[in-house]
């Protein structure tokens, strides 16, 4: 069985982690049964949210009396510490535990110090004190603060988008966790769902000891497919290379990470929502993207003024507008019932 130290936390695991996130899609049922299997078959890391509805509340019923035998982690998208502390206690509550292993700043658009205004991370260190969580990470969509909470020292794990459609400044990250003995939780590592060819993914995430991927898992037949790479790995091979080659090719430049970079909108559009509307709805409850408020927040595509400033300010060289464009056709089509999710 492969595993991965997460950097100073000391924390050990199989090098499948379980992204809870697609889990708020099924029944309370049916999640239970998906995540008795995978402790079963050997995975031992559970990643959630406070943001991610039932997903913490699904973990808890399925881990009652087996907590001491996995390792969770979740996040908070508190901006206060008034809210820090409402959100854990909700969050060890719905877990049944009086501890987390990992508990993370969500997505922040600052990074949290001590004596900050926001007082986030003093009250994650009280947390710490009192026991009620063992390590702080952070999680992020942007370069400059994922660069910002790696050089600062502070943190204990850094989780962001990296797989095989990564670039070099993804790669930067990486090294810098390296550094600082941080341990690496990779974010999206079937890419929101465009990668498709899991054996690649792994074999990929495989040539870096210290990264453990998070699959977001919600199907039986995708909780398999990890399960038996626990026994059998796969390894980098010609057939795969030319797999994730292909890909590269295809899609390497045709997917928004929600980074924000390129808000504020002068048309006022969610570009960082919208233009990865089709990975949202079939990632996450779709029903939370089909309400009358997303349905106004992507008709507001229609008022584009194709400025190109989306596109100026996008790290990953994105033709923003175009994607902006393709999301609304598919959102369109997924209302009308045209395109079956």
């Amino acid at each position: 069985m492969t595993t991965v130290r997460l950097g100073k936390t000391e924390i050990t695991v199989n090098k499948n982690g379980f992204g809870a996130l697609p889990i708020q899609r099924i029944t309370k049922s049916e999640a239970v049964y998906l995540l008795h299997k995978a402790f079963d078959g050997g995975i031992n890391f559970y990643d959630t949210a406070r943001a991610y509805t039932d997903s913490e509340e699904k973990l808890g019923e399925a881990f009652d009396g087996r907590r001491d035998r996995i390792r969770i982690s979740s996040k908070t998208g508190a901006r206060t510490a008034e809210d820090f502390w409402k959100d854990l206690e909700v969050t060890l509550r719905n877990l049944k535990t009086d501890h987390l292993d990992i508990y993370q700043f969500h997505n922040p658009s600052f990074c949290p110090k001590p004596g900050d205004e926001s007082g986030l991370y003093d009250a994650a260190l009280e947390a710490k004190k009192k026991g009620m969580i063992l390590h702080i990470g952070i999680t992020n969509h942007r370069l400059n603060i994922a660069r910002e909470a790696i050089e600062s020292g502070l943190y204990e794990t850094l989780q962001f988008p990296f797989c095989y459609l990564s670039g070099e400044q993804e790669q930067e990250l990486l090294e810098g966790c390296r550094r600082q003995d941080m341990g690496f939780l990779s974010m999206k590592a079937l890419s929101g769902g465009l990668i498709t060819n899991a054996a690649a993914a792994y074999a990929f995430q495989a040539q870096y000891p210290e990264t453990l991927p998070l699959w977001g898992i919600q199907r039986e037949s995708e909780l398999d497919q990890f399960l038996s790479f626990i026994q059998n790995p796969p390894v980098m091979d010609e057939e795969l290379s030319a797999v994730i080659e292909k890909d590269r090719r295809e899609l390497q430049g045709d997917f928004c990470r929600g980074c924000g970079y390129c808000m504020p909108c002068p048309a006022g559009i969610e570009i960082n929502n919208c233009a990865r509307m089709s990975l949202l709805l079939r990632r996450a409850p779709s029903k939370a993207h089909l309400t009358p408020e997303w349905q106004e927040k992507m008709k507001k595509i229609e008022d584009c003024r194709h400025c190109g400033s989306c596109k100026q300010k996008c790290p990953y060289g994105l033709d923003t507008p175009e994607l902006l464009k393709r999301n609304y056709e598919d959102y369109k089509k997924v209302l009308s019932g045209e395109t079956k999710l």
